[in-house]
């Protein structure tokens, strides 16, 4: 029989944690609670959450920086749930390791279904060193590395190198939301961080190419990034979910 999967839930608002606790349980998750930034450290290093809901408004330690302080040693998927609705902050959080953000006051049922697409990312890309793939696989999008090809089903896709790298980048963290500086450092270089122009024009040439295909979707993120969704997250990340 499974474990059953450990949420770690840190807000200091006692409401919430009690209304998304009761949530969780009803649906079979073990919840674990943090009213502060060094309870919710002390939680992640002694019990080893399988993924936290993180505050950012917190009256200890500001919840940037415990995202900081967690990425340093594990890659527990954190879901940021905040009443910051700011662009620059949601940029912020995703650059400092967050898999996803929502934003207060906010819908349980998507925040829940935005907890399975974190865990089923996380639960994908465990294993194998990064370096080591030969292929990233989301659902019909192959992405053979060493051959710098790519391919929907038995569909040749005709990449450049910049479209394939940029795409690789965002099959290998599939339903992740990945912001500009990150991708335009990753794919064009340390140098490069605010050229949003670049990420636009090649967004327009990769859907171009992807459409008419069995695809995964690569969704804007407005003011934020990029992120790709096959189709079993695409209506948790349209706000559809059920």
């Amino acid at each position: 029989m499974n474990e059953p999967t450990t949420v770690l839930v840190v807000d200091d608002d006692p409401s919430i944690l009690l209304t998304l606790s009761t949530a969780l349980r009803a649906r079979g998750y073990l919840v674990l609670g943090a009213e502060n930034g060094q309870a919710a450290l002390d939680q992640v290093a002694a019990a080893a959450p399988d993924l936290v809901i993180l505050d950012l408004g917190l009256p200890d330690i500001n919840g940037l920086e415990v995202c900081r302080r967690i990425r340093q040693w594990t890659d527990v998927p954190i879901v940021v749930l905040t009443a910051v609705g700011a662009d620059q902050v949601k940029v912020r959080a995703l650059d400092e390791g967050a898999d996803d953000y929502v934003t207060k006051p906010y819908s349980t049922p998507e925040l829940l279904a935005r907890l399975r697409v974190a865990l089923r990312h996380h639960r994908r890309t465990k294993g194998p060193a990064f370096a080591e793939e030969s292929e990233i696989v989301v659902g019909e999008l192959v992405m053979d590395l060493p051959r710098h090809q790519a391919r929907v089903g038995q569909q040749r896709l005709d990449l450049t190198p910049k479209e394939f790298a940029f795409l690789a980048m965002l099959a290998r963290h599939a339903g992740r939301v990945l912001t500009h500086r990150v991708i335009l450092q990753e794919v064009w270089g340390e140098a490069y961080g605010t050229e949003t122009q670049y990420l636009r024009v090649y967004a327009s040439q990769l859907r171009k190419k992807l459409a008419g295909t069995a695809a995964p979707a690569l969704v804007t993120e407005p003011g934020v990034g990029y992120r790709l969704v096959d189709a079993d997250d695409r209506a948790v990340v349209d706000g559809a979910a059920d």
